[in-house]
């Protein structure tokens, strides 16, 4: 795929350098050489990447990063000679989604934009077949049993007997998740990508938490999970034969 790339670089030199690489590849490359260019660039572009260097005259990297992360989801990479970790800490923390020190050797910059390129349309991806997949389950009757429980999906309700299971909406939906994958190791990348747009801020130790609070509602035995199996190194699995 092909994608619109934006440099954000003062040093004309390096700028130069970095959009023969991209452009070679078959990248649009849009310049800029500080906040002011690349703000008007992103009024009037789709952006798909911003290649961003730090040292900038007027705004610096940091407060333009944290800029576009307020109202966008762009792919940002720092390009910079700071060294510091300091500077990588608050640059991550900001925003951006990678950082690369100078001098970058434009093959590998190249290379790492087309990975996290890749990495955020699989994201996108699989959101997109979640909100389906969660909009038909929504509109259907769909009741599920399995064990002692039952669990209708279009009602948000879980019962076990006469008893009701009250649930969150992030317990609820990572459940659904598993009920409509059973018998099969989800990753907690795979289980993110299937809540994460409907939970706040969430983390790798989002689903661990989900996890055991849903053992601690619904397994006889906290200490020999029969529900929810951890699955080392993997994910978990939804061990129960649904009906």
């Amino acid at each position: 795929m092909t994608y619109k790339i934006l440099i954000v670089e003062d040093d004309p030199i390096i700028r130069m350098k970095i959009k023969g690489h991209f452009a070679q590849a078959g990248h649009t490359v849009f310049e800029a050489d500080n906040g002011v260019g690349m703000k008007e660039i992103l009024n009037r572009e789709k952006i798909d990447l911003i290649l961003l260097d730090i040292n900038l005259p007027g705004e610096d990297g940091i407060q333009l990063t944290r800029d576009v992360r307020n109202t966008s989801d762009i792919a940002i990479i720092m390009v910079t000679g700071r060294t510091d970790p300091i500077d990588r800490i608050l640059g991550l923390e900001m925003g951006a989604d990678d950082y690369v020190t100078k001098p970058v050797e434009p093959r590998e910059l190249l290379v790492r934009a087309k990975n996290l390129l890749w990495r955020i349309q699989l994201t996108r991806d699989a959101l997109e077949q979640a909100e389906v997949a969660w909009s038909q389950l929504e509109k259907d009757d769909s009741t599920f049993r399995f064990l002692d429980f039952e669990f209708d999906v279009a009602q948000r309700q879980l019962s076990k007997g006469h008893d009701m299971v009250k649930l969150t909406k992030a317990e609820y939906e990572l459940l659904v998740a598993f009920i409509t994958h059973p018998n099969r190791v989800l990753g907690r990348d795979r289980l993110l990508n299937l809540i994460s747009h409907r939970v706040d801020t969430p983390s790798d130790r989002t689903v661990d938490v989900l996890i055991r609070r849903l053992r601690n509602k619904m397994e006889e035995s906290i200490k020999n999970p029969k529900i929810f199996i951890t699955i080392h190194g993997e994910g978990y699995l939804f061990a129960p034969e649904v009906a």
